[in-house]
């Protein structure tokens, strides 16, 4: 993924956060939740994208045992 992409859609994500917060009314509570679960989630997706983590089956013994040790068996 090209830093271009990463910069379109920090900038996408950014502005639906903007209008959710802006012009959907709902309580501050409600706000403040949101805000923090975009934001971790944000953070995992450009950790996952560099390569620092990584989520899923690529990281389980199953996955790394068929795919290092049996060649004809790819997930």
């Amino acid at each position: 993924m090209s830093l271009i992409w990463i910069i379109l859609v920090l900038i996408v994500v950014g502005v639906l956060l903007w209008l959710a917060n802006a012009y959907i009314p709902m309580a501050a509570p409600i706000k403040t939740i949101l805000n923090i679960v975009v934001v971790i989630a944000v953070i995992l997706w450009l950790l996952s994208v560099f390569g620092i983590f990584s989520f899923g089956a690529k990281n389980t013994h199953v996955y790394n045992y068929y795919n290092t040790n049996n060649k004809s068996f790819v997930m």
